[in-house]
C-alpha cells in the first residue's frame, strides 16, 4: 500500500504543472491561482485536522504547533509559490526535471548540516541529475525560450525543490511522532492560511472573480493534485521512508513531458530526453543499497 500511495501521489503531482499551464492561457497570475487552489484545498484539509484530532492521543503542544508551521511554511508554502512562480517561464517539462533534484538536495544538505558524507556513488549521481536538467535547459532555449526567462524560472523552480527538500528532511520525525494524516491536515491548513493572506496582502479581493475555466482547473488543483497526494505522499513515508518514496517520483518527469506534449502542444526533442533519463537514473543510483 505505501508503494501504491507513492505512485499515485507521484502521477498527481506531475498533473499539477499541466494545470498551471493551462490556468495561465487565461491570464491569471500565480498569487491568484495558488489563493484560488488552496481556497479549494482547505475545507478538506480542516476535515482530515479535525478527524485526526479525534483520533489522537494526545493535543498538540507548543514544539508540534512550530514544527507543523514550520513543515506548512517549507513544503506547502514556499515550494509551491516559487513552483507556480517559475511556470510562468518554463516549460511543465523541465519543471518536473528541477523539482525531481529534491533527492540530490537532501543528501547535499545532509552534508552540510549534518556532516553525513557524500560517497562517490553519490558524486555520480548527482553528477549525471544536473548534467541530466543540463540538457533540458538546452532543449528549452533551443525551442524558443528566452535566456532571461528560462534562467528566471529555473532559479525559481529549483528554490522550490530547495524547500521541499528542507521539508522532506524535517518531515519524517514528525509524523512519526504525530502520524502522517494529522501532519498533513495540519501543515497544509498552515499553508492555506499563508497562501491567503499572501494573497490579500498583494491583490484585491476581486481578483478571485475569474473565468470559470480557471475556477475549474484551480478545483482540479486542489481536489486530484494536492488534498490527495499530499496525504498519499505523507502516508507512503510513514510506510516506506523519505528514500523508496523518491524512487517511485522516477514516474513523474515521464508523466509530466508526455502530458506536455499531449495537452500544451510542448516540443519533445532528443536533448529533453536524455535528460529526463540522466536525472532518473541518477535518481536511482543514489537510492541503490
Amino acid at each position: 500500500m505505501g508503494l501504491l500511495f507513492a505512485l499515485v501521489g507521484a502521477v498527481g503531482f506531475s498533473f499539477k504543472a499541466i494545470l498551471v499551464k493551462l490556468a495561465y492561457r487565461h491570464g491569471v497570475d500565480a498569487e491568484t491561482l495558488l489563493a484560488l487552489r488552496m481556497a479549494y484545498a482547505l475545507p478538506f484539509f480542516l476535515i482530515m485536522a479535525l478527524v485526526a484530532g479525534r483520533r489522537a492521543v494526545r493535543p498538540l503542544g507548543r514544539r508540534d504547533w512550530s514544527a507543523l508551521a514550520t513543515l506548512g511554511f517549507l513544503g506547502y508554502y514556499l515550494a509551491s509559490y516559487l513552483d507556480f512562480l517559475g511556470l510562468q517561464y518554463i516549460t511543465a517539462a523541465l519543471e518536473r526535471l528541477i523539482l525531481f533534484l529534491y533527492p540530490t538536495l537532501v543528501i547535499v544538505l545532509s552534508a552540510l548540516l549534518l556532516g553525513k558524507p557524500v560517497t562517490r556513488r553519490m558524486g555520480v549521481a548527482l553528477a549525471l541529475c544536473y548534467l541530466g536538467v543540463a540538457l533540458a535547459l538546452g532543449h528549452d532555449l533551443q525551442v524558443g525560450g528566452e535566456l532571461r526567462e528560462v534562467a528566471l524560472g529555473t532559479a525559481l523552480v529549483f528554490g522550490s525543490a530547495l524547500a521541499y527538500a528542507l521539508y522532506l528532511m524535517g518531515n519524517g520525525e514528525v509524523v512519526g511522532r504525530l502520524g502522517s494524516m494529522r501532519v498533513t491536515a495540519v501543515a497544509t491548513s498552515i499553508a492555506c492560511v499563508f497562501c491567503l493572506a499572501q494573497f490579500f496582502a498583494l491583490r484585491p479581493p476581486a481578483t478571485l472573480l475569474q473565468p470559470w475555466p480557471v475556477h475549474g482547473l484551480a478545483l482540479a488543483m486542489a481536489l486530484f493534485s494536492t488534498v490527495a497526494p499530499v496525504w498519499l505522499v505523507s502516508e507512503a513515508i510513514r510506510r516506506l521512508g523519505a528514500g523508496p518514496v523518491s524512487l517511485t517520483g522516477t514516474l513523474g518527469p515521464v508523466v509530466t513531458i508526455f502530458l506536455g506534449w499531449l495537452m500544451l502542444d510542448e516540443i519533445i526533442g532528443g536533448a529533453q530526453i536524455a535528460g529526463a533519463a540522466l536525472v532518473i537514473a541518477g535518481v536511482l543510483v543514489m537510492a541503490r543499497r
